[in-house]
């Protein structure tokens, strides 16, 4: 699906960087300028502060783009302990905890600690978010539409992802949805995401992709 990471090495810590993931927020740089810095070669020089405060600049980056490896003993990388799931209007899905994630082409799930999915229906990069979005137009208010998140007894996995071909993102595990400004907040076990852009219930999805022929892979 996509090239492997890079992999920047240092004695304490070595860290890792997807492009094709990477969103351009810029947390790294503002965290870390003096190991993130793209005016340099490499622009990843996780040797230049303590392993400490790479690790947790890292865990910043909203899109899991960047990622590390403890090799001093220090603490290795951990989900939050409940997976959220967070709206802000006119931008893709920020996921942030402990949930694994489908991808097409591949038979185990991405296990994971932070993404951000594609909901404008545009990306090249699905089910990642490619900053498509701001080429066209996308526009959601970030507030949670009519409440379709379901909970079924019994059910207390962590979330797991599931992109359907053609369709929407399908919710297994517990999560907590919040709406852009917070305002509102959703919890539950079972839900149906709108990936293709369309639906008059974002971020819910209301089958407005068989409508408009969104085609995307999946399970």
């Amino acid at each position: 699906m996509s090239k492997p990471a890079k992999r920047y090495w240092s004695d304490d810590i070595d860290v890792t960087f997807e492009l094709r993931r990477c969103i351009h927020v810029a947390e790294c740089l503002r965290g870390a300028p003096e190991v993130f810095d793209t005016s340099k070669r490499p622009w990843v020089q996780p040797a230049n502060e303590p392993a400490d405060k790479v690790a947790a600049v890292v865990m910043r980056c909203p899109s899991g783009a960047l990622h590390f490896e403890r090799k001093d003993g220090g603490p290795a990388e951990e989900g939050e302990e409940e997976t959220i799931i967070w709206t802000p209007a006119n931008y893709p899905l920020f996921i942030r905890g402990d949930f694994t994630l489908d991808l097409p082409g591949e038979d185990e799930p991405l296990h994971e600690t932070r993404v951000t999915l594609c909901r404008c229906g545009a990306s090249e990069n699905k089910p990642f978010c490619d900053n498509r979005h701001r080429k066209t137009g996308f526009v959601a208010d970030g507030e949670l539409g009519e409440n379709m998140a379901r909970v079924a007894p019994g059910d207390e996995e962590p979330l797991h992802i599931i992109p359907m071909a053609n369709g929407p993102l399908r919710l297994r595990g517990n999560f907590r949805l919040i709406g852009g400004h917070g305002r509102a907040v959703y919890q539950g076990n079972r839900a149906l995401l709108c990936r293709c852009g369309q639906s008059r219930n974002k971020p819910f999805c209301d089958d407005s992709h068989a409508v408009v022929g969104f085609q995307a892979e999946g399970k």
